[in-house]
């Protein structure tokens, strides 16, 4: 009887000693671009091949519609199902999948997590410079497709014509109309789960069954107006864009829970990390540090909490 419990209690050591190693999974990634980008493009084909080579996993860039164009003129709502329907069709990624995601493109890959059924898991999720709470402003002085897109229609950006024309319209909260914002915005008031008395529970289920989430912000970023936005931080209703910006952890979604980045946190699977550059110029050593791991199987596992 005696050797029978030593056998037993062996076996108990050894079943937890061998649960509480990191399995070895073989994990894809996909990678979805920013408004004007395109998977063609050298900067997005050389981060997407980056990001193969330091991890060692597969990966492939997602393209909506043809790329560039449909980046500005197609609504976030028709490109996340897009999205979903490209992703459920990809054999490879069937047992799950991570997601990198850059600027517009995680809008994009957020409707996916949130609003695709009968979709395969993501597992870890990476967002570089992310409009998560919205975007206020226009950038003073900016020049590029963003800013011109953005100053063609900004005054009439709730408008069921700008809404179903341009991507951006998608993602724009202008704090000081806030009730237009709710009533007429067609994509992020849904993603945030912001309208009162339409929670819907399954964005949040899905939103918090994401084994790490890591939120990039750029120190330098002039494009994203907060940049604070890359972390869910964003201005109180009702003031203004010199305002100063709530932290994540000081704003209603978070608080309340709408999607459940609150639940997510208190787990310690959120990362949100600040590096150097302007909005999405990110070094390769800061690829290597802070996004390299989350494609790699060990941080599956993970359930570290860090600010940096």
């Amino acid at each position: 009887m005696e050797k029978s419990f030593q056998r037993s209690a062996l076996l108990v050591t050894l079943s937890l000693f061998f649960f509480s190693i990191p399995v070895s999974l073989s994990v894809p990634f996909v990678l979805f671009h920013g408004f004007g980008g395109a998977c063609s493009n050298d900067k997005v084909s050389n981060l997407t091949q980056f990001l193969i080579n330091h991890s060692g996993y597969p990966g492939t860039c997602v393209e909506i519609g043809d790329g560039v164009k449909d980046s500005l003129f197609m609504p976030l709502r028709q490109q996340a199902s897009i999205a979903c329907e490209k992703i459920k069709q990809m054999p490879e990624l069937s047992e799950g999948y991570n997601i990198v995601a850059e600027s517009q493109g995680n809008l994009v890959a957020r409707g996916l997590i949130e609003f695709c059924d009968n979709a395969p898991p993501v597992i870890n999720y990476v967002s570089l410079g992310g409009p998560h709470a919205g975007v206020a402003a226009i950038p003073e002085g900016c020049d590029s497709a963003f800013c011109i897109l953005m100053k063609a229609f900004f005054a009439v950006i709730y408008s069921d014509f700008a809404q179903d024309h341009t991507a951006p319209s998608g993602y724009v909260k202008k704090p000081m109309e806030i009730k237009n914002y709710l009533e007429h915005s067609k994509y992020l008031p849904k993603l945030n789960n912001e309208r009162p008395g339409e929670k819907n529970s399954t964005f949040k289920d899905r939103f918090t069954s994401l084994q790490n989430l890591v939120l990039i912000m750029f120190q330098n970023d002039t494009i994203l107006v907060p940049r604070e936005t890359s972390w869910f931080g964003y201005y109180p209703d009702g003031a203004s864009s010199s305002t100063p910006v709530l932290p994540p952890q000081k704003t209603k979604l978070y608080t309340e829970d709408w999607i459940g980045l609150k639940t997510l946190d208190d787990a310690g699977k959120v990362r949100f990390i600040s590096v150097p550059g302007g909005h999405i110029e990110i070094t390769e050593e800061d690829l290597v540090k802070y996004v390299v791991p989350y494609l790699q199987n060990e941080s599956l596992f993970s359930s570290e909490h860090e600010t940096i």
